[in-house]
This record gives C-alpha cells, structure tokens and sequence, in this order.
C-alpha cells in the first residue's frame, strides 16, 4: 500500500490496497443479526423522548438484515478495551476509576447444580429461573424521516409531539443495575428516536445512556426503574470448550426465550466492515469483534444485545452475531465476553468516552504476491507504512518500512491479525514484538498507548464525512492505510 506521496520514504514500496488478503473478513453467509422493520406508524401523544404504544404483537415479522462486508476494513482505528475482572474486581488498566464507579451486576452471587435443584426441576429450569428475570426485551422507535440510515440517539428534537413514529426495530438487552442500567448492541439501537424496554411484563421508556460503533456494545437506561434485579457476572476468561450455556433474548419478537447448547470455542475474532446504502454511502461502523465465545445454543434476529450465561446462571457473553446464509439460526452464533463488554458498559455509565490502547503505526498485510512484488524480506505480516510522533511504537524505535511478524510470541500474517492482537489489549500494556527490517530479525517492546484524545475530539466533531480511520487512530488522519 502507498503512502499519501505513493511511496514509503526510506523503506521498500508498500503494499497497496488491492494485495491485501482478507485474512478476517466476514465469512461467506454471516451477518450481524440487525433488526426487524415494521409499518405500523401512529401519532404520537406525548412529551419529546416518550413513546406511548398499544400492545403489541410479537409475532413472526419482516426482519431487515445489514449485511455485513466480506472484505477487510482498511480505514480502521484500532484499539483494546481494558477487561473488566468481576471475579476480583480488578482494574486491568483503561478502565473507570472504582472511587466513583456505578456497581454493576448482581451481588447476591450463587450457584446453580443439578443435584441441588427440586426433584422436579432440570438444570435449564433453574437457570432460566434465575437468570430471565434480567434480560429486556427492547423496542426501537424512528420518525419516519429518519428511516433512511441516519444513525442518531434516542430523545432527539425530532421525536416532538405531534410527530410520527413508527416501531422501526427490536431487540434484547442484559440488566446491569437495579435502577435500570442495560447493556445491549449498538446495532440494536441505532438509528433510534425513542425506546421502550420490558422487564418482567413492567414495561418502561427508556433513554441511550452512551455507545461505541466500534465494539457493537450500548448502554440504555430504563427510566424511573428500581428495583430490578440485575444479572450475577461471571467470569468469561475461565471459559472451557464444551462446557453448557444458554442464550436468553427476544428472538423474532418473542419475548423471554432461552435455548441451550455448548461453547463451541472461544478465542473467534472478526473484523465486520461498514455496510453502504443504496447511494453508496457509509450506512454504518467498521466493528472490530476480539476473542469472541462461539456457542450451538440458539441465536436469531431479535437475540441481539441478549445474555449468554453459564450452568450457575452468569453472565458470560453478549449475543451479537450468526454465520448463516438464511440470516435466522444455523448452529453457530458468537457473543462478545462479558469481561471485554461489561468494562466498556462500565466507562459509558461512569461519563467517560471509551478508550483503546494504540500502537501508533498505520500498517498493510504483506502476503507472497506483494512481498515478491516489492523486493520485500518476508512474506507475511505487518507492513509499518508510518509511525505517529510520540507514540509507544516511536518511542520503541520502529520505522517505516518495519515488518511486524510476532506479537507477544503469537504470529502475525496480516495487518489484521496485528490490529485485533492490539485491541485485546490495554492502554499502558507493555508488548512485545518481533520485527524483520531490511532482512534482519529484531525484537522490540512496546508500551501501548491510549487513543483518547483522538476519541474526544472525534466526538466533538461528530460529523458524518469523518472515517473510522480519523476518529480512532493516532496513525495518520486521512490515510488509506490500517492502523493500530
């Protein structure tokens, strides 16, 4: 890939664009469960931000299904939440200052076994007893304006009296709080005007609380809730393949559903691109998905945002994706980890703007073609087409013209393997990397630094021609190139 000048001063050429290899792109089929559309407008009877509705049906309906990009992101900011300990409670670094943080989850923690559960009461029975009583059930509502792809928060002037709404999309959410704090996905709720949640047949308005695209995750708050009764947190570091779960959420509208099935694997990341609308223009973000829990158990649109919890009854992932060609369940789903999501929920509630850990460096993916193309000293890895002034990889001492190939001793065979590998990080994370420069095989390492300044000013500026790229990275505003 080139530079700005189509050249990379004092190194070797670089890859282009083209000659990346989508290393963890989409696979064929999979999708982001995005929610279902409805026409049902009506008028709407009420103060800005409030949405009063009839019952519902939560029959089968029409979904719309975003489809998510086979191809891998080049214009991503790149970055690593902290991950939140709820065994411990420590703070892994990046995190909110506990002095001041909102307690999440529920204190009251307990074990669920079969030999201890009634006569009459299977493992599943007992965990759906104690764990469905913390799962939402959530419904967006749009003005029929904002129908065409604006990705804006809920309460907004637009949503006055007087003005039509219409239920635009549904989903799930996880109970953080007993004053009404839920975590869910961010595609659940964007594009959102006004939100209702259930809980327990009680049904609230609700407002966004904070969000970031990147990580697919959202907080909302239900308002003028007490006493509910939040999710036990469990530890998803501790994770063994084959062990029981179950996913709980809204599938197709129906409310309070659970399905069992096993972790089919853990450790499964993913880079989804944007998708565009019919004008070719961003309908969307590039999300970046580290070390997500595979599982068998059940997940359809609607689950979305929903719990996936454990034989005790805890929290362990957020339910988020399918691979499936249908776009309705084939066996394989993915959920993000409770410890990496739940440490972002825990930022958003405590006011603060959500960080990842940077390298510092814009990259490309070296592969065989480009390697023999260029005259490059190896064939697959992380080409370092330029290196931003006063961060941990500057002050490490690459350069231009760097091939990364190991991360922490874990191979690196494309720009996005390096680019997932730093956002399991932590701003302040000290890293080791193996470096080929000029042919010569050097080990370097670095402390990662934290993008919050560049987070800060990206929402301020809030505008919709800005890229991922010049939101999220200190690598080079502008660039076309990946970064970390």
């Amino acid at each position: 890939m080139t530079d700005t000048h189509g050249n990379t001063p004092g190194g070797p050429v670089p890859p282009t664009s083209g000659d990346e290899h989508a290393q963890h792109a989409a696979q064929t089929g999979q999708q982001p469960y995005y929610q279902q559309s409805y026409q049902q407008p009506y008028q709407a009877q009420h103060t800005p931000g409030q949405v009063t509705v009839e019952k519902k049906s939560h029959g089968l309906r029409t979904f719309l299904l975003a489809f998510a990009g086979a191809a891998l992101a080049c214009v991503i900011g790149l970055g690593g939440f902290g991950i939140w300990q709820a065994a411990t409670g420590a703070d892994k670094g990046g995190g909110s200052d506990s002095g001041s943080s909102t307690q999440l989850g529920s204190q009251n923690s307990g074990s669920i076994n079969a030999t201890d559960a009634e006569s009459d009461q299977t493992l599943a029975e007992a965990v759906a007893q104690k764990a469905l009583p913390s799962v939402a059930a959530i419904d967006v509502y749009a003005n029929q304006s904002n129908m065409g792809g604006i990705y804006g928060f809920g309460g907004g002037s637009n949503s006055g009296s007087g003005s039509t709404l219409t239920q635009a999309s549904l989903g799930s959410g996880v109970v953080l709080t007993d004053d009404g704090y839920i975590i869910t996905n961010y595609h659940v709720i964007a594009g959102g005007d006004a939100y209702k949640v259930t809980i327990e047949g009680e049904t609230y308005d609700a407002e966004v609380v904070g969000s970031d695209p990147s990580s697919d995750i959202a907080v909302i708050k239900a308002k003028d809730a007490s006493g509910l009764k939040a999710i036990e947190i469990g530890n998803s570091d501790d994770l063994i393949i084959g062990e029981w779960v179950m996913t709980i959420g809204s599938p197709f509208g129906l409310e309070q559903s659970v399905a069992t099935g096993i972790v089919s694997a853990t450790s499964r990341s993913q880079i989804m691109d944007s998708s565009t609308d019919q004008y070719g223009q961003s309908s969307g973000e590039t999300t970046i998905y580290p070390n997500m829990i595979q599982t068998d158990a059940a997940i359809n649109p609607g689950n979305s945002g929903g719990a996936l919890v454990d034989a005790d009854g805890k929290l362990i992932g957020i339910n988020t994706l399918i691979t499936s060609y249908s776009g309705n369940y084939s066996g394989v789903g993915f959920a993000i980890p409770v410890n990496y999501a739940v440490n972002l929920a825990q930022q958003i509630i405590d006011g603060k703007t959500p960080t990842h850990a940077q390298l510092g460096v814009s990259l490309s993916t070296v592969n065989a073609q480009n390697a023999q193309r260029y005259g490059l000293s190896v064939d697959e890895g992380a080409y370092v087409a330029a290196v931003s002034a006063g961060s941990g990889a500057a002050e490490a001492g690459l350069q231009e013209g760097d091939i990364i190939t190991k991360f922490d001793g874990q191979k690196v065979e494309s720009a996005s393997d390096l680019m997932l590998d730093v956002r399991s990080k932590n701003p302040g994370d000290k890293v080791k990397l193996e470096v080929n420069r000029n042919g010569e095989t050097k080990e370097v390492e670095v402390t990662l630094g934290s993008d919050e300044s560049s987070q800060s000013a990206s929402t301020q500026q809030n505008s919709a021609q800005e890229s991922l790229l010049e939101r999220l990275l200190g690598g080079g505003s502008g660039s076309s190139e990946n970064a970390a």
